[in-house]
């Protein structure tokens, strides 16, 4: 489904709200565009409708006394009145003139010693005219100041209700732009838990990142806006040409030529635009990655006097980006105002040559002053359609990366519950890779019974934590089975399995909170003396109890601000409480000092009761009472048994005992 297809489905969530604020926007466009029919109506029927007929009539309402005798508008003259003869009231710049006769008012007017003349171009007609004072004037405008105080008065009233209108369109087309986002972004999050782990094994958090931020953030302008703006445009459009046609369908045919040329315009932009907008969301996800790699490597960075090279490879990347934009900068800056102001230019040309030729034949000047007011109102909104190129190919650029991620092949978060497992655990034949053609697990058969320790022991690579990997299933393997209480892990949910296990890594990751929220992270339900409890079991009651809020202490994101070893005792406490069927302890004392090993010795033999334990470990020291310790080398097992057997069998691991024992000593 095409990036436009999924967006506007997107919109379709917010159908509701968006179609009031449409109707809305309907009504305002309405309103505004009365304006110029108000205004044609006051110049035609007020201003020069002093030039149409007079008639001698008895006083009236409407009547306007002159030269000792009352005249009446013929559109005021009452039905029970009789009408005299007929005089006209003529205009020839800012002078006017009273005739007892009345002529054709197309033609050329002049005035001479008494006489005015309209020349038409077939004849002349004269006739004797009598200049009116400034007074005069005035008394003959008399009877339209009140109607034309109505039609102002009608005027603003239609302007506070469209203002009203448009508040209302502006308001719901927003609201239902950021609930659309509200929306898209749930689903990237959710898309997150659902995609496998090693989606992320090949993609930088930064760039992630990005994607849920400032491309969902491009989106969300999509909605509110860029069709906000189009929305609105095209209904002005549409409710101008209907006025211009009701005004002169002639003179509106012309003005037509603008919608196949705005449409080609709109294809070729889009065609050159894309390209370069596509190129600079991917230059400025690949910014994010670097900030965030920097932000988090920082101390690495400094340690190692790399700033310099850091700043250059970062500047690389940032000169790449501001290439791209300047591209599309130079493309933008080519059209927008400059291209409205050519075609306005153009149609108004053309309505000039049309009219001036004659061919539009005769045309009122409140008919001409609506034309050109809607003429002008046309391109205001046809401007704004063209400012809004940019952004909607920004924005489906961005669409189209959102899209990518949430097209990420994965499985549902499943809500499945299981009986919590004895934990008895076999490989049976398991082979997996990475990559293809570069298996990292060989041939691995091995069992583990329900309380027993598992040691895995070997050189970096050997598999160690791909066998906990395929345990957990961040991966499934491409041949074999792995079984959990004589259960296929792949016929189980994921989640409904990790319910019932547990792991400490070697750097614990710790979450912005408290000390306690990050304890009871695998179980929030915990009450207090609960995570006090498992704090206890694990040796860590004097070591929180120092700080000044206890385990309301504060935790920055990822502990920063705690030692590595109180780091390790919540994680410790963290997997106790969750108290998992099958617990993983990925070198879990490998990164804290002796003294804090010492103070959770205690603590690991609490952990490991009662629950299968699987133990990945460099210093060999502290595997010595596991039931099972597997050695491995290049994804297969060398060897395999207690530390007793495995010395006396004088293999790898009896060598690699003894070389940390002499470099112990």
């Amino acid at each position: 489904m095409s990036t436009e297809k999924r967006l506007a489905r997107y919109a379709l969530t917010s159908k509701g709200t968006i179609l009031f604020a449409l109707f809305m926007l309907s009504i305002a466009v309405a309103a505004e565009l009365t304006g110029p029919f108000i205004a044609k109506t006051i110049i035609d029927r007020h201003i020069s409708g002093i030039e149409q007929p007079w008639y001698e009539t008895e006083p009236n309402d409407q009547a306007v006394y002159y030269d000792g005798a009352y005249y009446t508008r013929e559109v005021y003259v009452p039905e029970h009145l009789e009408k005299g003869s007929e005089v006209q009231i003529l205009q020839i710049g800012t002078s006017f003139y009273f005739l007892n006769q009345p002529l054709p008012l197309d033609g050329e007017r002049s005035f001479d010693d008494g006489v005015l003349t309209i020349d038409t171009s077939n004849q002349v007609h004269q006739a004797a005219a009598i200049p009116l004072s400034a007074a005069e004037v005035l008394d003959f405008y008399s009877p339209e100041i009140q109607s034309i105080i109505n039609w102002l008065a009608l005027y603003l009233g239609i302007v506070v209700v469209a203002s009203f209108f448009r508040y209302g369109q502006n308001f719901y087309l927003k609201k239902a732009a950021h609930r659309i986002i509200q929306r898209m972004r749930v689903d990237v999050f959710a898309q997150l838990s659902r995609v496998p782990v090693r989606f992320f094994d090949h993609q930088p958090a930064g760039k992630i990142v990005a994607r849920i931020t400032n491309d969902t953030e491009a989106v969300r302008e999509l909605y509110m806006t860029v069709l906000a703006t189009f929305f609105s445009s095209s209904i002005y459009i549409f409710g101008i040409y209907i006025a211009l046609f009701l005004l002169d369908v002639r003179l509106a045919a012309i003005t037509l030529i603008l919608l196949p040329i705005l449409f080609v315009w709109f294809k070729l932009y889009r065609k050159f635009a894309a390209g370069l907008n596509r190129k600079i969301r991917a230059k400025n996800a690949d910014i994010n990655a670097s900030m965030n790699e920097n932000v988090q490597g920082m101390g690495i960075i400094q340690a190692f006097a790399q700033e310099k090279s850091q700043e250059a490879a970062f500047n690389k990347l940032n000169e790449e980006h501001y290439h791209f934009q300047s591209k599309l900068l130079r493309l933008n800056s080519l059209t927008s105002h400059n291209l409205t102001f050519v075609l306005k230019n153009l149609v108004f040309v053309a309505l000039i040559w049309w009219i001036s030729g004659g061919t539009a034949g005769l045309i009122t000047l409140g008919v001409l002053y609506a034309f050109v007011d809607y003429v002008n109102r046309l391109f205001e909104p046809v401007n704004q359609i063209i400012n809004q190129l940019a952004n909607l190919e920004q924005a489906r650029a961005a669409g189209t990366r959102v899209f990518e991620l949430m097209d990420e092949a994965g499985t549902e978060v499943s809500d499945e519950e299981i009986p919590r497992p004895r934990g008895e655990v076999t490989f049976t034949n398991v082979q997996f890779s990475y990559k293809e053609g570069e298996p990292v697990i060989k041939d691995l058969s091995f069992q583990a019974k329900p309380g027993d320790t598992v040691a895995l022991v070997g050189h970096t690579g050997s598999g160690k934590s791909s066998i906990m990997n395929v345990l957990f299933r961040f991966y499934d393997p491409q041949e074999g089975t792995t079984k959990i209480d004589g259960i296929d892990t792949k016929t189980v949910s994921p989640q409904a399995l990790r319910a019932h296990m547990g792991i400490v890594l070697q750097e614990p990751y710790l979450f912005s909170g408290t000390i306690a929220s990050n304890i009871a992270y695998g179980r929030p339900l915990a009450t207090r003396e609960e995570i006090e409890e498992a704090i206890r079991l694990v040796g860590g009651e004097n070591v929180f109890s120092k700080f000044k809020k206890g385990i309301d202490e504060e935790v920055t994101e990822k502990g920063s601000t705690l030692s590595s070893g109180q780091r390790q005792l919540i994680s410790f406490a963290r997997a106790l409480i969750a108290n998992p069927a099958i617990l993983v302890l990925d070198e879990a004392t490998s990164s804290i000092d002796t003294e804090t090993e010492l103070l959770i010795q205690q603590g690991l033999e609490t952990l490991k009761q009662n629950r299968t334990t699987f133990v990945i470990a460099h210093r060999l020291s502290t595997i010595r009472d596991a039931d099972q310790i597997l050695v491995l080398d290049k994804g297969e097992i060398l060897e395999k048994g207690t530390h007793e057997q495995l010395l006396q069998a004088d293999g790898t691991y009896a060598q690699m005992y003894r070389l940390q024992q002499g470099q112990a000593s």
